[in-house]
């Protein structure tokens, strides 16, 4: 069973970064497709970012100010979040998919973290 940890949340002002980070628990994590997801409050799961085999995926929403990137060495995968939104604030959760292919669909993940918050203030 595989475990995934986010860490890096808080509190920050518009127009500030964060970098989130989910550290993986399996021994194949170069293998995994890893996604992030964001929840607000009273709103749809919706994708974020996406790195698998073939590469890096955005939503347009986030499109040239997050980015994802891994190191398979430290079974972490990270986002870099910079000129942050209040529209941005929600907790981000971090997803793995065995296959390595890429999905933006919350239904093809195999594993789910916790979460961690981030909340942007105006």
């Amino acid at each position: 069973q595989v475990q995934l940890v986010e860490s890096g949340g808080g509190l920050v002002q518009a127009g500030g970064s964060l970098r989130l980070s989910c550290a993986h628990s399996g021994n194949t994590f170069s293998n995994y497709a890893m996604q992030w997801f964001r929840q607000a409050p009273g709103k749809e799961r919706e994708f974020v970012a996406a790195i698998s085999w073939s590469g890096t995926y955005y939503a347009n929403s986030v499109r040239g100010r997050f980015t994802i990137s891994r190191d398979n060495a430290k079974n972490t995968v990270y986002l870099q979040m910079n000129s942050l939104k209040p529209e941005d604030t929600a907790v981000y959760l971090c997803a793995a998919r065995r296959s390595g292919d890429y999905t933006s669909q919350s239904s093809g993940m195999d594993y789910w973290g916790k979460g961690t918050l981030v909340t942007v203030s105006s």
